[in-house]
């Protein structure tokens, strides 16, 4: 008993009013959802090379060089109009992106810029970190086919709730990962982060180990219900957070500062990756408590209003 009381992080007799705060919680959410709805139709995600197609060359050059002599390396094949990042902001590594309309020029243009690049620098010519070339058909069936796969895991996920629990614990659990998976990425939007496949296994990640917390909580909420069939839904709800609270800081805790630490120390490549991983690890706690647990109350049987006769046969006995 000692040792159990030792990792627990909150006592057991907490009784944080969590069910309280449902009604402002579900609003804080619909707007954050409105908002990034409205970022991904009318901004629109900036997709990489494995959506949206052309060549990228990461390079990086023994010595600092001028982002304009690198574009005008570049510019000297007659190409569509290059993006040239400085990553890190040393004048070392850059990211060279090249949109083409014709599946065929890719792999051709990016041996074109890797040769380009050589002949301006002969002197401590830049390595080649990363090479990469998709078609720009390619590219559309790679969306589609992310999209179809953050669909089909939410709903296989939801089938397995279902399955496990009940039909109101599975539409909880869909719900409140479709929750998650939105607000990611209109995080992503807001802070410029490119979509390319890294962030398609970031969000199958964020879907992946948020569902965990919300199987366990509803598994707690269920064999409290059975232990007390006449307490409120709300109270056996607020209770059941409560007891898994310390597991749930204690779990999501230790993925948000390993995806911290990956996007403080795992280089810029990584960012985009590491970053979904922390919103996710926060939202995903958040929804845990107040989303699902949200519908599960939501579709809570009602008392059926008694008959008539059988009312005024109550209020004879109670007379």
């Amino acid at each position: 008993m000692e040792n159990r009381k030792f990792f627990e992080l909150i006592p057991p007799n907490t009784k944080i009013n969590f069910v309280g705060l449902l009604r402002p919680a579900l609003v804080a959410s619909m707007v954050s959802i409105v908002g990034s709805l409205a970022l991904l139709f009318v901004r629109g995600p900036d997709f990489g090379i494995d959506f949206a197609g052309g060549s990228l060359v990461h390079v990086r050059f023994a010595k600092p060089q001028q982002t304009d002599d690198v574009r005008k390396a570049v510019e000297s094949l007659d190409l569509s109009t290059p993006e040239i990042q400085d990553l890190g902001g040393q004048h070392v590594e850059f990211l060279i992106r090249i949109a083409l309309a014709d599946d065929a020029e890719s792999e051709e243009t990016s041996q074109r810029v890797v040769k380009a690049l050589n002949t301006a620098f002969p002197e401590g010519g830049p390595d080649i970190l990363r090479n990469e070339a998709v078609g720009p058909r390619v590219g559309k069936e790679l969306r589609r086919k992310a999209v179809l796969a953050l669909l089909f895991a939410t709903l296989m996920i939801g089938l397995y709730v279902w399955i496990r629990f009940e039909w109101r614990f599975a539409v909880g659990t869909a719900v409140a990962l479709l929750h998650d998976v939105i607000i990611v990425v209109g995080l992503l939007i807001i802070f410029g982060y490119e979509f390319d496949l890294n962030i398609v296994a970031s969000l199958l990640t964020v879907v992946g180990f948020s569902v965990n917390d919300k199987v366990v909580v509803s598994d707690r909420i269920r064999e409290n219900r059975r232990k007390n069939t006449r307490a409120p839904l709300a109270g056996v709800i607020n209770a059941s957070i409560n007891e898994t609270l310390s597991r749930t800081i204690l779990t999501n805790g230790t993925t948000f500062i390993a995806a911290l630490a990956l996007y403080m120390f795992g280089g810029s490549v990584l960012h985009g990756f590491a970053f979904a991983l922390v919103a996710g690890s926060l939202v995903g706690t958040y929804s845990s408590i107040y989303i699902a647990s949200s519908i599960i109350l939501l579709f809570e049987r009602r008392p059926q209003p008694l008959p008539q006769a059988a009312r005024k046969r109550a209020a004879a006995r109670s007379a």
